[in-house]
């Protein structure tokens, strides 16, 4: 591949990652689901995980340390998540969601799948299947 199909992939890839974020932001708009995509990602990773650490939880959602931070105070203030402090580590917290963090997942979760249903609308299995290897080969070869 030369060095102009490569920029011109990668350029590809950058702009669609863009516009799926910009998309289902629009969508959490409108939804007034009252929450950003970024604090979804956190929220459902919680929902997925019973105790993080920030560390552990800003390598899921590929955040750094002060963007989760602040990510994590807003779903504080708004009653979502909980810092717990850590059994063994006393100058760090374990993350979980609260009882209302766990009903925000639960309710917004169809609405997130109907917005990622949007983006596979004339995909077929094979081509699904075809992106889901292009995308993990890629990533394996930078991990």
């Amino acid at each position: 591949m030369t060095q102009e199909q490569f920029s011109k992939y990668s350029f590809l890839l950058d702009r669609t990652a863009r516009k799926v974020k910009q998309y289902a932001q629009q969508k959490f708009n409108l939804g007034e689901f009252d929450i950003t995509v970024d604090q979804w990602l956190v929220l459902k990773n919680l929902a997925e995980n019973e105790l993080l650490s920030q560390t552990e939880l800003a390598q899921l959602v590929f955040k750094d340390h002060p963007t989760l931070t602040r990510i994590i105070d807003i779903l504080s203030k708004k009653g979502y998540v909980e810092r717990i402090p850590h059994p063994q580590d006393r100058r760090s917290f374990q993350l979980h969601l609260t009882t209302e963090g766990v009903e925000k997942v639960e309710s917004l979760k169809p609405q997130v799948a109907s917005i990622r249903e949007k983006a596979w609308e004339n995909l077929d299995s094979k081509d699904f299947e075809e992106f889901k290897r292009i995308l993990n080969t890629i990533y394996n070869n930078l991990g």
